[in-house]
C-alpha cells in the first residue's frame, strides 16, 4: 500500500514493514505532518520487505526506498533477520534503516546496531517525539537516492 504525503516536490520514498494496523496507523499520522513530500509503502511481515526491497512477486514494480522504518517482531521472518540480510546486500546496504519496535531488550538495542541500524526507537513513544524523529530523517539527514 501507497500514500503520497506531504508538500515537497521531490518525494522520499519510505518503507515501513509494519504488522500491527495501530501501529501503521501512528506512523501515518506522524508522517502526515512531514515537511517534505513521501511516499509511505507498508509491508506487514519480513519475507514482504525482502520481496518489495528485491522487487520480486508482487513487488516488481516497487521503488527503492530512501529509508526503512522496521519493526523487529515481525511474522514469517524476523525483522533482525531483515536487517540483516539489507546490510549484507550491496545494492540495499546504503539504505538507512530505523528500527522501531516494542522491545526494551538491550541485546536487540545491541545486535540491531551490531548489524548497522541507523536507529533505535522503543515504542510506543510520544507523539511529538516520533514526528521529530521523522522530522530529522525526511528535512534534516540527507538520504540516499537511487541513480
Amino acid at each position: 500500500m501507497t500514500n503520497t504525503l506531504g508538500t515537497a516536490a521531490a518525494p522520499i520514498e519510505v518503507l515501513l514493514v509494519e504488522d500491527s494496523p495501530g501501529d501503521v496507523r501512528l506512523t501515518r499520522e506522524a508522517l502526515r505532518d512531514a515537511k517534505v513530500q513521501l511516499s509511505l509503502n507498508v509491508v506487514s511481515d519480513g519475507v514482504e520487505a525482502m520481496e518489495f526491497l528485491s522487487r520480486t512477486m508482487m513487488f516488481s514494480a516497487a521503488p527503492r526506498p530512501n529509508i526503512i522504518l522496521l519493526d523487529l517482531n515481525l511474522p514469517r521472518l524476523d525483522g533482525r533477520e531483515v536487517l540483516e540480510a539489507i546490510k549484507r546486500n550491496p545494492t540495499l546496504m546504503n539504505i538507512p534503516v530505523v528500527v522501531l519496535t516494542t522491545s526494551e531488550s538491550q541485546a536487540d538495542v545491541m545486535r540491531s546496531y551490531k548489524l548497522h541500524a541507523n536507529c533505535f526507537i522503543t515504542k510506543p513513544v510520544d507523539l511529538e517525539v516520533f514526528i521529530g524523529v521523522f522530522d530529522f530523517w525526511l528535512s534534516v539527514a540527507r538520504l540516499p537516492r537511487e541513480v
